[in-house]
């Protein structure tokens, strides 16, 4: 099958927005880190459908187990405590699929994953969405599909926008190759800090 045949598979395999594209920017054949890979849905599908190699980093017990389960090469780890175990460039490809915002050291750990890989993908929910927008001026934390818990229960520990990233982004010595920004799947092309209720990225280290 070539690579569009692939493609094809994935978007009818997962109901991830962000998985479709973060697939589109993975080589068949590619060596990736997913980090806080959950239960290893993205990475056993990247495995399946274009024949990547690597590891899945999550800290849950029952997302390690559940990873293991479906044969993903896991390491039980604490993220907050930096990829120390993987020397420089280690991958082709470092995945960070909304993880960012459940991590209190962002900097720290978006200069890991460009360290430890040639390139990184990340994505994150856009706390700039009308609708999050219109939640915090009526009081109240939004609640929605991409911010789908309640403020007291939520995993999230960092809210942020489209524009905050990319102001973070040269701060942290990191180069943006692309981005995709979406809304319940659907690509958004214009006002998409207000428009979009999710982002992705493909960067890499600064030169």
């Amino acid at each position: 099958m070539n690579r569009e045949g692939y493609l094809k598979v994935i978007d009818n395999l997962t109901p991830r927005a962000d998985f479709r594209v973060i697939a589109r920017w993975v080589e068949p054949g590619s060596s990736v880190i997913d980090l806080g890979c959950g239960d290893g849905s993205l990475l056993a599908l990247l495995a399946e459908e274009l024949d990547v190699t690597g590891y899945g980093i999550e800290i849950n017990d029952a997302g390690v187990l559940e990873a293991a389960r479906k044969g993903v090469n896991v390491i039980q780890q604490n993220l907050e405590d930096g990829l120390r175990l993987f020397e420089d460039q280690s991958f082709d490809l470092a995945i960070l699929s909304q993880t960012l915002q459940t991590i209190h050291q962002t900097a720290a750990i978006l200069r890991e994953t460009v360290r430890v890989a040639r390139e990184a993908i990340v994505s994150f929910p856009n706390f700039g969405y009308w609708a999050h927008r219109v939640s915090v001026l009526g009081g109240r934390m939004p609640v929605s599909k991409s911010l789908p818990f309640q403020w007291h229960n939520t995993p999230n520990v960092r809210v942020l926008t489209i524009r905050d990233f990319e102001a973070l982004a040269p701060e942290t010595g990191i180069e943006i190759l692309d981005r995709a920004v979406l809304h319940n799947g659907a690509s958004i092309a214009w006002g998409q800090n207000w428009r979009g209720s999710l982002a992705v990225y493909r960067v890499t280290r600064a030169r």
